[in-house]
C-alpha cells in the first residue's frame, strides 16, 4: 500500500484550507495527510491525519501578510522532503501567493523553480491538463520581452525530454504524439514573421522525428488548440506561459490540473490562484483539488 499523499494548505489567508474540508467530508481525502496549521482545518473528520505547522501570525481570511510568508514555503519543504525520503507518495498544492512571498524579501517566482530548486533538479517542466488536452510549456514564469532569447535548441531540447520521458514513465503513454507550436503567428510565416521557427525550433523537431519520435509542427498556436487539430496529440508544447495556458484554461478552467515534470517525486496542483476575494465564505469549487488528487492517485499507480 502506499504512502499518504501531501496536502500542502498553501497561501493561509486563501481558499485552500475550505476546498480541503470540503473534500475530506465527501470523503476523497482518506489517503492524505494536510500538511498546515492544524487550526485552519478544523473541521476536518477526525479520520484525516494533519502534520501541524503553525502560522507564524494570526490569519485573518481574505487578508495577506507577510509574517507567514516563510510558513508557506515551509509547508513546500515539508511534502518536498517527505516525498523523497519515501514518508509520502507525492504531493498535492494547495495555492499560494506568489506576491506575498515576494514582499517579504523572499525571491520566488513560483511552485515549479521552488520544487526544482529545493529537490536539486536541474530542470522541470510545467504542464496543466484537463479532459479536453495536456500542454507543456519551453518558458514559464518570465517577462514576455524575455521569452524569445529563451527560446534555443538546447532548452526545447531540455524540455522535450523531459516531456516525451514523463509521459511514458507517469502516464504510461510508451510513444506519445505531441505537437509544437510556433513562437510567432504563423508559425513565423516562412520567414517573414520571425525566424525562431525556421532556425531553432523545425529543425530540432526533425532530430527528434528522424530518431523516431511522434513530434509535429511547428503549428501556429492560434489553430494548434482547435477540436480537430488536438485529435490524436497526447500533450502540446507551448512556447511561453500564455500561449498554451489561456486556450487550455478557456476549455476547463476549475477543472484543471498543473503537474511538474522533472522532479524526483509527483507533484501535482490545482490551476487557480488563492481567491482572497470569496475565502471563507463557502463559494470556491474544490473541483480542481479533487482532480488534481484523482490525476496524482493514477500517476502513483503508473510510477509504482
Amino acid at each position: 500500500m502506499p504512502q499518504p499523499i501531501a496536502i500542502t494548505l498553501g497561501e493561509p489567508a486563501g481558499i485552500g484550507s475550505e476546498l480541503v474540508i470540503d473534500l475530506a467530508n465527501q470523503g476523497e481525502l482518506d489517503d492524505c495527510v494536510i500538511i498546515g496549521d492544524s487550526d485552519l482545518v478544523k473541521d476536518l473528520p477526525n479520520t484525516i491525519q494533519v502534520k501541524h505547522i503553525p502560522t507564524h501570525a494570526k490569519v485573518k481570511l481574505g487578508t495577506l501578510n507577510v509574517k507567514n510568508a516563510s510558513y508557506v514555503l515551509k509547508l513546500l519543504d515539508t511534502a518536498a522532503h517527505g516525498c523523497m525520503a519515501g514518508e509520502y507518495s507525492a504531493m498535492v498544492t494547495c495555492p499560494l501567493h506568489k506576491g506575498i512571498i515576494n514582499d517579504s524579501g523572499l525571491n520566488f517566482t513560483g511552485h515549479t523553480e521552488y520544487l526544482a530548486q529545493l529537490s536539486q533538479t536541474t530542470k522541470v517542466v510545467m504542464m496543466l491538463l484537463n479532459q479536453h488536452m495536456r500542454v507543456a510549456l519551453v518558458t514559464t514564469h518570465m517577462p514576455l520581452k524575455e521569452v524569445a532569447q529563451n527560446i534555443t535548441s538546447q532548452n526545447i531540447r531540455e524540455v522535450m525530454d523531459i516531456l516525451i520521458n514523463d509521459m511514458h514513465n507517469k502516464f504510461g503513454i510508451a510513444k506519445p504524439k505531441i505537437a509544437v507550436c510556433g513562437l510567432n503567428p504563423h508559425a513565423g510565416e516562412d520567414g517573414h514573421l520571425g525566424m525562431e521557427e525556421i532556425e531553432i525550433i523545425n529543425p530540432l523537431i526533425k532530430s527528434y522525428q528522424d530518431n523516431g519520435h511522434n513530434i509535429i509542427g511547428a503549428i501556429p498556436a492560434d489553430t494548434i488548440f482547435t477540436t480537430e487539430k488536438l485529435k490524436g496529440i497526447d500533450a502540446v508544447l507551448a512556447m511561453y506561459h500564455d500561449q498554451g495556458l489561456a486556450p487550455l484554461k478557456y476549455a476547463g478552467f476549475g477543472k484543471s490540473v498543473n503537474i511538474t515534470l522533472g522532479l524526483p517525486f509527483i507533484r501535482t496542483s490545482v490551476d487557480h490562484g488563492t481567491a482572497l476575494d470569496i475565502a471563507g465564505k463557502n463559494l470556491a469549487s474544490s473541483a480542481s483539488l479533487l482532480e488534481a488528487v484523482k490525476l496524482t492517485r493514477n500517476l502513483i499507480k503508473n510510477v509504482n
